[in-house]
């Protein structure tokens, strides 16, 4: 007679969480973002500092928010997935179309898109992508995530 199998209710607290924790983390980072953005010229801020901290704070906001989207995913494949979206986002500035351009005119084109190629946006993206690794494992450590260890 074959054993009996008892099914095991799957654990989605723990992605649920994962989930959250990442969207509040995407959301401060956001505010970040278009608050350097918005403020930093005012404040005299250096121009590299406000162009390449908000493309760094871009990248580390995808690696967040695909987080969300793929909780279940480690850490290496959700940076993974995060640098071909901001290497297909660098690469389509490249294409110009009149309703491209049309929309990377307006405030949420110029923040989502951008407007011109740099391949130091590429360099930008990688510190972020490696700043949103870094904040999701600290987040692991301090047992925010649901993890038992950080991975």
């Amino acid at each position: 007679m074959e054993a009996m199998q008892i099914a095991q209710p799957v654990n989605t607290i723990a992605p649920r969480r994962r989930m959250l924790i990442r969207a509040g983390l995407a959301l401060l980072v956001i505010a970040c973002g278009l608050g350097l953005r918005w403020y930093g010229f005012p404040l005299g801020l250096p121009a590299l500092v406000v162009k390449y901290g908000g493309s760094l704070l871009w990248a580390t906001m995808v690696f967040l928010l695909v987080g969300v989207l793929l909780p279940r995913l480690t850490r290496r494949q959700i940076a993974a997935i995060a640098i071909m979206i901001a290497v297909l986002v660098e690469l389509s500035r490249l294409v110009h179309t009149p309703w491209l351009d049309a929309f990377r005119l307006t405030t949420a084109g110029a923040l989502l898109l951008g407007r011109i190629f740099s391949l130091w946006n590429l360099v930008a993206y990688a510190v972020g992508i490696a700043f949103g690794v870094w904040l999701d494992r600290i987040a692991a450590m301090r047992g925010l995530l649901g993890w038992a260890k950080a991975r």
